[in-house]
């Protein structure tokens, strides 16, 4: 269904549910993904037309867990807006 090598899974937030019902979806991408692949693979996976997109490349933030200390891992999450009307089943 989603091709993997480039859309890696859809980003679930209480944020990114609510911008669902506004025709805005998020989705974690792989690294090297330009705007114009990910705009052609959700158009042509889903029957959407994409009217806008934005990446942004998420920071590695502090996490501990007991006297353990480590960073989270960084991904490329592209925030995608449809024509309006149009929706993605996720």
């Amino acid at each position: 269904m989603i091709n993997p090598d480039i859309i890696i899974a859809p980003v679930v937030t209480e944020k990114s549910a609510s911008n669902n019902q506004n025709g805005i979806y998020t989705f974690k991408v792989a690294k090297n993904a330009t705007k114009t692949q990910i705009k052609s693979l959700i158009e042509r996976q889903f029957g959407v037309h994409v009217v806008k997109i934005n990446t942004l490349n998420t920071k590695p933030k502090d996490r501990r867990v007991g006297k353990y200390t480590g960073k989270t891992k960084t991904y490329k999450k592209a925030i995608v807006t449809l024509k309006d009307g149009e929706t993605i089943e996720i």
